[in-house]
């Protein structure tokens, strides 16, 4: 048997109340097993149980062979492992007992090594294709502050970003901007009736805003600006400079202006793409699906593709006006067709509200009519809607508006605290929390699901948030700053046998079972519900585990296990997107 490495188990649908049958992921006949990962369960004791029955209904073991002989031969490689101390193997059920020594020596020495890859190594993603995936994400519309309904696209698409690349893939961040579009014509019409270039050097988006707003409000009864912000989209089109010239400031003056705002969420991206990019690629697509007999005219004269499958339009996507301009799924088609032809991704994951999940529905189907078959590879990562989230001044709509508002009240609520640490830049460790109370929020539910936000339950001390999460890795640093990781010399795993410590151990061997079942289906929950849980044992054995007054040998082996917590907890906490401090 190797050498010690991390869970290969996962939990079975049956449960007794005492803990959890496992069964393997791994063919038995390629992988070897690791008798360890049992432990990743919360069990009262060492014994475990192994039901062969599983692993042949799950295809794990072939099912031409006797059982018993399988159950003997399973029996058999377990025996090899140096941590099982017994072993009992019945008919298609196999009992046995480890080394507790050896589990606290063997977890701590691996998280010793491998640190930040702790997890990620893990044999369980030996079978994931690790190539490049491009995640597109945030996409606000420019000319426009950031609008606080945005927030979930861009933490949600980083978390996803952040775990993909943390197990190998190469990652390509896409902020796919809405430059483009009928909109751009109002708002271009608007600023040569209303606009100041003296204004928009000063508050630029603002002033777009204010402008943006009075042209809507003129052309409800006014059908002249209704025809000049026709004809102003009309020279966009046609690629006239000066309309040309005038957008690509609007645009310039947002990037510009959401940099400041990614940067305070942790964010970045690698492209800033646009709807502009691809709106002479979608008169391409337009011709291509001419050429394949799917571009259908309709009796208003707008170009459509039919999507029903007896072909009689039942079902149609609308990919052309009756002007001939394109539309927002027209210029998908060619983003995707372009990306595709310019990184050749293994995977496009898409993350946007739950609203648009017809329109992905029909763009991978047009791909695929296309002869992409690569569509099949593009993914849509819906979510809900967050309720109710205000500011003092009432209903939000603006993200830095959010931001200054956790910060504001995380730092009063610092300041208010006897347990807070002098620190240098006390705002900015406040900014830090509040964002990440922000997104602990945000990621502790099904993404898919509607949320009601809360002020005062997201920012609280204790229970399941984003605080104490970054109370307790704080708490932890402290302790580590003042004695030590204990990684120095050796360590007697016998002085780590209690319950607590045990308790720890058996968790922090679920990381990379959590880990997997986040690639699975990209949701952060698990991670988030991982960390928790592994934030409140961390209290529990700090509380009743003390490392000042212990003898030596005690503390150095306590400060090993607060050290390994203290690494997967940061690992964690980066892969969500936030910012572990180490003061608080």
């Amino acid at each position: 048997m190797p050498s010690f490495q991390l869970s290969v188990l996962s939990q079975s649908p049956k449960n007794n109340g005492q803990g959890h049958t496992p069964t393997l992921r791994h063919n038995l006949q390629t992988r070897h097993l690791n008798v360890l990962s049992c432990l990743a369960f919360k069990m009262q004791s060492p014994d475990f149980r192994l039901s062969v029955n599983t692993l042949l209904r799950n295809g794990i073991l072939p099912t031409n062979g006797d059982l018993q002989a399988q159950t003997e031969a399973l029996a058999s490689q377990l025996k090899q492992d140096s941590v099982v101390e017994e072993i009992f193997a019945g008919r298609g059920v196999i009992h046995f007992r480890v080394s507790r020594n050896l589990l606290v020596q063997k977890v701590l020495e691996q998280l010793c090594q491998e640190r930040h890859k702790f997890g990620v190594k893990s044999e369980l993603f030996d079978g994931l294709k690790k190539g490049t995936t491009v995640v597109e994400f945030s996409s606000p519309n420019i000319a426009k502050k950031f609008h606080a309904g945005h927030l979930r696209s861009t933490i949600i698409g980083n978390f996803i970003a952040n775990l993909k690349e943390s197990l190998g893939n190469n990652v390509i961040r896409v902020n796919y901007l809405g430059d483009w579009g009928m909109q751009f014509g109002l708002l271009g019409a608007g600023f040569q009736l209303f606009g100041c270039q003296e204004k928009l050097k000063k508050n630029p988006l603002q002033h777009l805003f204010d402008v943006y707003v009075q042209v809507n409000k003129e052309a409800e009864n006014n059908e002249v600006i209704g025809q000049a912000a026709r004809e102003f989209f009309r020279q966009l089109e046609q690629q006239e400079h000066q309309a040309l010239l005038l957008w690509k400031q609007f645009r310039e003056i947002t990037v510009e202006e959401y940099q400041q705002v990614y940067k305070r969420l942790g964010v970045h991206f690698d492209i800033y793409s646009g709807e502009s990019f691809h709106q002479q690629q979608a008169q391409e697509v337009v011709q291509q699906l001419q050429r394949r007999g799917l571009l259908k005219t309709t009796e208003k004269g707008t170009g459509v593709v039919d999507l029903s499958s007896a072909g009689d339009m039942s079902s149609y996507s609308t990919v052309l006006r009756s002007d001939g301009t394109s539309l927002y799924i027209t210029r998908d088609l060619a983003a995707a067709i372009d990306r595709k032809e310019r990184y050749n991704f293994d995977e496009m994951i898409y993350v946007t509200d739950k609203s648009q999940g017809i329109h992905f529905q029909q763009l991978f189907q047009i791909l695929l009519a296309m002869g992409h078959s690569w569509a099949e590879r593009c993914q849509h990562v819906p979510f809900g809607l967050v309720q109710g989230m205000k500011t003092r001044l009432g209903e939000v709509v603006f993200l830095e508006d959010v931001l200054d508002e956790a910060r504001a009240r995380m730092f009063r609520n610092m300041s208010q605290s006897k347990t807070t640490k002098e620190m240098v830049y006390p705002e900015d460790t406040a900014e830090k929390v509040g964002i990440s109370a922000l997104i602990v929020q945000d990621f502790k539910g099904p993404l898919g699901s509607d949320y009601k936000f809360d002020w005062d339950r997201i920012l609280q001390a204790q229970g399941d948030t984003g605080v104490f999460l970054q109370y307790t890795h704080a708490r932890l640093c402290s302790l580590i700053h003042r004695y030590g990781d204990g990684e120095e010399g050796a360590f007697d795993p016998s002085l780590l046998l209690d319950q607590r410590s045990i308790s720890i151990l058996q968790h922090l061997l679920r990381y990379d079972e959590v880990l997997y079942q986040s690639v699975q289906d990209l949701q952060p929950k698990h991670l988030v519900n991982f960390l928790m849980t592994l934030s409140h044992l961390a209290a529990s054995a700090h509380r009743e585990l003390p490392v000042k007054g212990s003898p030596q040998a005690v503390a150095q082996a306590r400060l090993r296990l607060f050290s390994g917590v203290c690494t997967v907890l940061a690992n964690g906490m980066k892969i969500l997107g936030i910012t572990p401090v180490e003061k608080m």
